[in-house]
């Protein structure tokens, strides 16, 4: 990865990192510390693949899983980050992303879906993001350095975001109020969208009081009404 690139991942995962600190405290001392490579070669021999470049400096840069283990006859997702994603999941470190991964390889090798062309996991699938059962999620192709998503039931999309950096700006974005196609200044919320803001709290989600709404989070409130 050349530096423009690893610097540009580098600024969208540090406008996470600080609205976290100014919004989110308890949060963002859950951030791991600086991942190691002894660690990520390892993984990514169990796993039998090559993570890509940009999970990659993630991981190394900030593993939010860094010196943790989950304890034995735990759920699958233990050490996932909650509060990051606007629209919901556990944002992994490299031990639960090892997890994740080897489980939903291992039900497509026993329980394959019977298409070959819409198989329920692909070996090139890294994930990022889950829940604490491995229901629904985000994942990294490695082949590809896309990010989709997969939720059970539904088939997968394999390219939400063109990368794992535009995937993290996007994240930057809506905690920051100022997501493409809407880039209101932050503070000046609309008080019709204040039933949304109270029900996103109670249901887990993260929500800043200062900009807009994310659009995931709008569609999820309408479909809990």
């Amino acid at each position: 990865m050349d530096h423009q690139r690893a610097g540009d991942g580098r600024q969208a995962w540090d406008r996470v990192t600080a609205w976290l600190e100014q919004n989110a405290p308890d949060v963002f001392a859950d951030l791991g510390g600086l991942g190691s490579k002894a660690d990520v070669c390892e993984a990514e021999r169990r796993m039998a693949l090559r993570l890509p470049q940009q999970l990659r400096w993630w991981l190394l840069a900030s593993d939010i899983n860094a010196g943790q283990q989950p304890l034995a006859g735990s759920s699958l997702v233990t050490l996932g980050i909650p509060g990051i994603i606007p629209s919901g999941g556990l944002l992994l470190g490299l031990a639960d992303i090892e997890r994740v991964y080897l489980h939903k390889m291992g039900i497509e090798q026993i329980a394959p879906s019977g298409d070959p062309d819409c198989p329920s996991w692909r070996r090139e699938w890294v994930p990022i993001v889950s829940d604490r059962d491995g229901f629904s999620g985000k994942f990294v192709n490695t082949r590809t350095g896309t990010v989709g998503a997969w939720s059970e039931g539904m088939s997968p999309e394999d390219s939400e975001y063109a990368s794992l950096f535009a995937s993290f700006q996007d994240v930057a974005d809506q905690l920051w109020g100022a997501s493409s196609g809407d880039r209101r200044e932050p503070g000046r919320p609309l008080p019709e969208d204040e039933p949304i803001r109270l029900w996103a709290r109670a249901s887990g989600y993260l929500v800043n009081d200062r900009g807009r709404i994310p659009a995931a989070i709008r569609e999820a409130y309408e479909a809990s009404r």
